[in-house]
């Protein structure tokens, strides 16, 4: 689920993706040192010992831009998300992804990760950061899926929870083939971190999409999987975004009324195995 000298909001920003991480100190393990295990651990306890109140969801002094957002996420009905929605007999491993807003040199993006081109499955795919639910995040139906979010998203991008604000959910979807239900948990950057692969084994980078990017019709293309699905793509950022994860962002394009006319017969190929 898949990089960034942070300046003061009113002076010149430079994008997320442009961003490198701090080399670690004398007094502290490098990643290598450690084992990933002891690194999710760490990371994990910090977060889980949050108390609830530590990750509010308010969309209390959001940039302007945002506001479309804000108003289709308090507005649009799951099925207008997708036709995967979750069993209503409450089958399905719950997680979540972060849906993170920043705001870089051209503007609004997005982060995004591309998955290690070794893995067993969705290998070479561009995400949101996110993943399943441990049972230290709580509550599936509250704030689990938050924790989640943030949990996963330091964990694969190192980037600091403290930085984000939670502004809202989108309904719950369903991924058929993973059996994942998913919350997108939708976030605000305000204090930008560090970001970047921390697992190479698991994810091959860390990048930022402007959002101008992603509404440019030029970038827009419908991916056509050998089963006979067609469905919303992007190429950006040299990766081509697709499945669940291009879903949910061409909805919120479409319903935060971002979204321009398309060549919808413009044909991207996807291989068997994807």
């Amino acid at each position: 689920m898949t990089r960034a000298d942070t300046h003061d909001a009113r002076t010149t920003r430079t994008s997320s993706a442009e961003r490198t991480r701090a080399e670690p100190t004398d007094a502290e393990p490098t990643r290598g040192e450690r084992t990933r295990g002891e690194r999710i651990h760490d990371k994990a306890t910090r977060i889980h010992d949050r108390a609830v109140t530590d990750i509010p969801v308010t969309t209390e002094g959001l940039p302007d831009w945002l506001g479309p957002v804000v108003r289709a996420m308090r507005t649009v009905a799951p099925e207008q998300l997708s036709r995967f929605l979750p069993p209503k007999n409450g089958l399905g491993r719950q997680s979540a992804v972060l849906v993170l807003f920043g705001e870089g040199a051209r503007g609004p993006e997005l982060l995004l990760m591309e998955r290690a081109s070794t893995l067993r499955s969705h290998a070479g795919q561009a995400s949101f950061p996110g993943g399943a639910l441990d049972p230290e995040d709580g509550d599936p139906a509250t704030t689990g899926p938050l924790r989640a979010a943030l949990r996963e998203a330091e964990e694969e991008t190192g980037l600091d929870p403290t930085g984000v604000q939670v502004f809202g959910v989108l309904p719950k979807l369903y991924i058929p083939v993973s059996e994942f239900v998913v919350t997108p948990v939708l976030g605000w950057w305000h204090t930008p971190t560090p970001v970047g692969a921390v697992d190479l084994a698991e994810t091959a980078r860390v990048f930022a999409v402007p959002v101008a990017d992603l509404t440019d019709p030029a970038n827009r293309v419908t991916a056509t999987h050998p089963s006979g699905v067609h469905s919303p793509a992007f190429t950006v950022a040299s990766a081509l975004v697709w499945g669940f994860t291009a879903g949910v962002i061409d909805r919120i394009l479409h319903f935060s009324g971002w979204e321009r006319p398309w060549d919808r017969t413009k044909e991207v190929p996807l291989d068997r195995r994807s």
